[in-house]
C-alpha cells in the first residue's frame, strides 16, 4: 500500500517514467557525440584546421567560404552542447533542433561529396584516416533521427522519473555516443589492411 502510495501504480507510471529516461539517454547520446566532435576540432592541436582541409577536399562548400562554414559549424556544436547541459525544457528542445538541423546539413554536405566521387576522411571528430563513405551518411541520418525523437520526447515527458533509472540511461546514452563518435577508428579496426595502414 506504501510503496503504490509512493510510486504509484506501475501501469501509469511506467510510461512517463519510460519517456523521461528516453529522453535522458539522448540527451547524452547527442550531447556526446557533439562535444567530441567540438573537442576534436578545438582542443587537439591541429584539429580545425584538419577539419578546414577536410571541408576544402570533400568540396562541399566554395573555397571562399570554407573558414567562415568551419567556424559556424564548432559555434553550432557548441550550442548543441550547451542548450543540452543547461536544465530546462525549452533549452533542450532548442539543443536537439539545433542539432537535427546540423545533422541535415551535414548529410546534404556529405552526400554531394559522395556524388562527385570525393573520399577524404571528413575530420568530423578531429583527425582520421577513413575515407568519406556511405555510413557517414547512415550514421548522420540515424542521429538526425535520434534527435527528432529528442526534442520530440522532451517536448512531452513529465519532469519527473527515479533517479536511478535516469543515471541508467545517462550512462547508456554516453557509452553510445562515445561509440558512435569512434565509428571510424571502430570501422579501422576491423577492417582489413591496406598498403596504406601498414
Amino acid at each position: 500500500m506504501l510503496l503504490g502510495w509512493v510510486t504509484g501504480p506501475p501501469q501509469e507510471r511506467f510510461p512517463e517514467d519510460a519517456m523521461v529516461y528516453l529522453m535522458t539517454g539522448l540527451k547524452c547520446l547527442i550531447g556526446v557525440v557533439f562535444l567530441l566532435a567540438l573537442c576534436g576540432k578545438t582542443l587537439v592541436r591541429g584539429g580545425f584546421g584538419g577539419f578546414e582541409r577536410s571541408l576544402r577536399r570533400l568540396v562541399v562548400v566554395p573555397r571562399a567560404l570554407v573558414r567562415p562554414v568551419a567556424v559556424l559549424i564548432v559555434a553550432g556544436e557548441a550550442g548543441v552542447v550547451l542548450a543540452l547541459a543547461v536544465p530546462g525544457r525549452a533549452t533542450a528542445v532548442a539543443g536537439f533542433g539545433l542539432a537535427l538541423a546540423l545533422l541535415l546539413v551535414f548529410t546534404a554536405g556529405f552526400a554531394r561529396a559522395l556524388r562527385r566521387g570525393a573520399q577524404a576522411p571528413c575530420h568530423c571528430f578531429g583527425a582520421s584516416t577513413t575515407p568519406l563513405g556511405p555510413h557517414h551518411l547512415l550514421r548522420n541520418l540515424l542521429l538526425a533521427v535520434l534527435a527528432l525523437l529528442g526534442a520530440t520526447t522532451t517536448a512531452v515527458a513529465a519532469p519527473d522519473g527515479h533517479p536511478a533509472g535516469a543515471l541508467v540511461a545517462a550512462a547508456a546514452g554516453v557509452v553510445l555516443g562515445g561509440l558512435v563518435a569512434a565509428l571510424d577508428e571502430l570501422l579501422a579496426l576491423f577492417s582489413p589492411m591496406t598498403p596504406e595502414r601498414r
